[in-house]
């Protein structure tokens, strides 16, 4: 295994305590998961964390006088939308043991794919007055960790909106509507949308309670699923530039097809899906429900 070697002295891994991440929802707080299936993008993330930090044993480790400006700054990446920004950055100094409790609220319109969550214990400040070996340039990490949480399981994710459909040409009394617009090349995120009625609060409800659904949540998301799978290949059987072989780049919707239908139908060839559907296009739409397993995690 190996490990990396900084230019100056650092602290023993002890010399910060780290509870695990937490996520907060409207029942109370759960430990964070490595992977949350049922998230979407209307799905704001409130995190908590403790973190408590021995600054004695960090000075005296590092050679860090007292006086010294340090930072323990939380950092998020999100592969889906190909972000990174700072969370929150607390200032540190002084001496003692000092328990931080950080709280941070993640947009979910932000987030997507592979969440990745950085704890990261920095000099804030240069710093001339250690000792010889002790670190002295602003932004020299002293301590980190890294905690990843996986935001899209096996369904395909997208931005949601809730609307009105009175006020759209959707019939008023659908529960959804599946939006797939723009060619192969486009981004997932801005290719795709699936709309929610707002009227129909049996369904808006199911995705307010995505984090931590009830069973009947459970049977709408899944028949959801079932309906996006079936309207996304659909969509790329009905393109003639859409194939197995055909190249395109990792976040785009062709991309995103050419994955779903792997998954779901492994080892079948696009010409035989399409022939499939063009010839019993009913028996096709039943085979994608057997391939997502609709209800399968209904309880």
């Amino acid at each position: 295994m190996s490990r990396r070697a900084f230019p100056y002295r650092t602290p023993p891994e002890d010399v910060v305590k780290a509870e695990e991440w937490t996520l907060r929802l409207d029942d109370g707080q759960i430990d964070l998961p490595e992977s949350l299936p049922d998230w979407d993008y209307q799905m704001q993330l409130d995190l908590r964390r403790t973190v408590r930090i021995d600054l004695d044993l960090l000075q005296s480790s590092t050679g860090l006088p007292t006086t010294a400006s340090l930072a323990l700054v939380v950092v998020w990446a999100a592969t889906g939308s190909s972000l990174r920004a700072p969370a929150t950055r607390v200032p540190l100094t002084g001496t003692g043991i000092r328990s931080l409790d950080l709280a941070i609220d993640l947009d979910g319109r932000n987030l997507g794919g592979l969440l990745t969550l950085d704890t990261i214990l920095v000099l804030a400040d240069f710093c001339s007055d250690g000792t010889p070996a002790a670190p002295r340039r602003a932004g020299s990490v002293l301590w980190s960790d890294r905690h990843e949480v996986r935001l899209q399981g096996d369904a395909p994710q997208f931005p949601i909106a809730i609307v009105d459909f009175a006020k759209t040409s959707f019939p008023e009394e659908a529960a959804w509507h599946v939006q797939v617009v723009g060619n192969l090349e486009t981004a997932t995120m801005g290719a795709l949308l699936l709309l929610v009625n707002e009227k129909n609060a049996v369904a808006v409800k199911a995705f307010q309670n995505a984090a931590a659904p009830r069973p009947i949540d459970r049977v709408i998301l899944s028949a959801v699923y079932a309906d996006v799978a079936r309207t996304m290949i659909e969509h790329a059987l009905l393109s003639p530039d859409f194939d197995h072989d055909a190249d395109f780049d990792d976040e785009s919707l062709g991309a995103t097809l050419q994955n779903l239908i792997n998954r779901l139908f492994p080892n079948v060839t696009i010409d035989h899906l399409r022939r499939r559907r063009e010839q019993s296009p009913g028996l096709f739409s039943s085979e994608v429900q057997a391939a997502v397993k609709i209800f399968e995690d209904v309880r």
